[in-house]
């Protein structure tokens, strides 16, 4: 696992425009039903990776006007709640990641939220680099950190290991700190509210 230090990893110098893939209409990668684009290439090299073969920048196709006509036209559905932005990481493609997000604002408003996967936490982007700072106000939900083997859960909500955060970007901005998502409920707490429930 890699600590880059603030700006050490830029996406003009790495990125390659590539995503490894787009899933329309899936429930795993945030809440309701949401549109995912992966985008292709990582430095983090986190051990236990589950998609190593997306590290690479050169991984799978180039980014198209089409496919991006593609993920509006899927998102115009009213049952579709929004995007997310995976990888691979989303923070060193921002090229893309911006290119999309913006024409979803400019199509939806704020209808349709975005979600998005990093391996930086969210203090170390907001010391790095315009482009990145600028993607982190352009989103919702930032589910932050490196993922760590030692840490894995599996009972963790939309994150593998307890290191990681589901955080509201909109409200930590305003706050001036991390403000964790108020629908964040992993099993573990699930079970203890049971527990607490049966008793009373």
């Amino acid at each position: 696992m890699r600590n880059p230090k603030p700006k050490e990893w830029l996406a003009e110098d790495f990125s390659k425009d590539y995503i490894a893939d787009y899933k329309a209409f899936n429930f795993v990668d945030g809440e309701g039903v949401r549109n995912s684009l992966y985008v292709s290439g990582c430095l983090f090299a986190c051990e236990g990776c589950f998609n190593q073969a997306v590290q690479n920048f050169h991984y799978g196709k180039p980014f198209t006007k089409e496919l991006e006509d593609k993920i509006i036209e899927d998102l115009s559905h009213d049952y579709v709640q929004g995007l997310t932005l995976l990888g691979g990481e989303p923070f060193l493609n921002t090229h893309v990641c911006l290119t999309v997000v913006d024409r979803v604002h400019q199509e939806f408003g704020a209808k349709k939220d975005i979600w998005s996967w990093t391996g930086y936490t969210f203090e170390e982007l907001l010391l790095d680099s315009p482009d990145k700072l600028e993607l982190l106000n352009k989103i919702d939900i930032l589910v932050d950190g490196r993922f760590e083997l030692s840490k894995r859960n599996l009972n963790l909500q939309f994150r593998g290991s307890s290191n990681q955060r589901i955080i509201d970007v909109k409200k930590s901005l305003q706050q001036g700190e991390v403000v964790i998502w108020d629908k964040c409920h992993d099993a573990e707490q699930s079970f203890e509210q049971i527990k607490k429930s049966a008793l009373i």
